[in-house]
């Protein structure tokens, strides 16, 4: 990849599915910065207020193509994936369940997923990056804290929906969805499943994950108070897992990318340090899931060794919210 601002030669066209989100934009913009050639999938290319950011990324007006699909439509990806070496598909639908959290938002995102895979086998692309998360391998009640979770680990599917973990059950269902047609069809698939990101904002609108971490400098716990333990990943190092996870051709099967594992306590106190003149709410150790460490050995063999320090994530991610007028 490229270093310093310096472009490389131009390389492969490839499609970044939900491009305007909060991964697929840094995406995207890495993705420019290594020279390749980027088609974007948004839901309405003409909206400049929400694509305003893509187009201005460096690279962009030689580069960037941004076209419409709909994540729940069969066919609507075709034309978007037509041509592509590969692709990188880190969208999901956004649902705020209101009556049945199952239906509304984890059988989108499988048949989401699916039809974005299907247009892909049309199209014999060459490999496809799947963004999956790290609650599609930790939400289980069974696992040892002696023994590091890695890819091999699941979330069990029914403790998510003993305990309504609609989001990780979504993650998981939708992945095993993806693995179980990669198998059936020979598609070449990899997944990337990253823990908790931070780092820089470049979309105008906060994501869920950036509205709770805004939370942490504005005095309100949020969610943070019901984590026991989490492992945090600074979002540049998610955007090279992808990018090696694409170029690297023995890469297969799943990759877990995370920088540190902390308890809640111990992050809200390093952050209460590091920001004295912000908003900071004290923690207590949380209940959550039990002790756990994560292995990112696999991830390591690809060449991603080194991981950006947690504070620097923290930093970039506040100077984002001072440039938006929100700190």
């Amino acid at each position: 990849m490229a270093g310093d601002g310096e472009v490389e030669a131009p390389k492969g066209l490839v499609c970044v599915t939900g491009a305007g989100g909060y991964v697929a934009s840094y995406l995207v913009k890495s993705l420019l910065e290594a020279g390749y050639r980027v088609r974007g999938t948004v839901r309405n290319p003409d909206s400049e207020p929400k694509t305003r950011h893509l187009r201005e990324l460096p690279g962009a007006k030689e580069r960037l193509e941004l076209v419409s699909a709909d994540l729940l439509s069969e066919g609507s990806f075709d034309a978007a994936v037509e041509g592509c070496d590969g692709v990188f598909h880190t969208a999901s639908p956004v649902v705020f369940p209101k009556i049945d959290p199952f239906v509304e938002m984890v059988e989108p995102a499988i048949k989401g997923t699916l039809n974005v895979l299907k247009s892909c086998s049309k199209a014999n692309v060459k490999r496809v990056v799947l963004t999956s998360s790290s609650s599609a391998f930790r939400m289980r009640p069974d696992y040892s804290a002696d023994v590091p979770l890695d890819e091999s680990s699941w979330s069990s599917v029914q403790f998510c929906k003993d305990i309504k973990l609609w989001y990780a059950l979504a993650k998981t269902m939708a992945e095993q969805a993806a693995w179980d047609y990669s198998k059936e069809t020979g598609l070449n698939l990899v997944s990337v499943l990253p823990t908790y990101i931070i780092g820089s904002i470049i979309p105008p609108e906060l994501s869920a994950t950036s509205t709770d971490v805004l939370g942490l400098f504005t005095g309100k716990a949020g969610n943070f108070a019901k984590f026991g333990r989490m492992g945090y990943v600074h979002i540049d190092d998610v955007a090279t897992a992808h990018i090696l996870a694409y170029e690297k051709p023995e890469a297969e099967g799943r990759y877990i990318v995370s920088g540190i594992t902390l308890d809640n306590d111990e992050m809200a106190e390093m952050l209460a340090k590091r920001y004295p003149t912000l908003d900071v709410p004290k923690i207590e150790k949380g209940a959550g899931m039990p002790y756990y460490n994560i292995n990112v050995s696999k991830l390591a063999k690809l060449g991603l060794e080194k991981y950006k320090p947690i504070e620097e994530a923290f930093d970039d991610v506040v100077e984002s919210y001072k440039q938006k007028g929100m700190l």
